[in-house]
């Protein structure tokens, strides 16, 4: 059977898959520095896994698409 990956994650499994403690994660959502999670039904909300991805691996960052490195 095909392992099943995940599309969205919960603020928990967020928080794990960057290797952050619930606090410290709710605090770098809360200062702007990650995004808060989508609001799929009332009251649930979850983070998209591509876009946790692209944070971490700096895909993500705006603004640096003209540096050369």
């Amino acid at each position: 059977m095909p392992k099943i990956v995940p599309i969205f994650a919960t603020e928990t499994t967020a928080a794990k898959l960057l290797d952050l403690n619930i606090k410290a994660f709710r605090d770098l959502v809360a200062d702007g520095h990650l995004p808060t999670g989508q609001q799929i039904a009332p009251g649930t909300f979850r983070w998209r896994v591509d876009e946790l991805k692209r944070i971490a691996s700096g895909e993500a960052a705006e603004g640096l698409g003209d540096i050369e490195w």
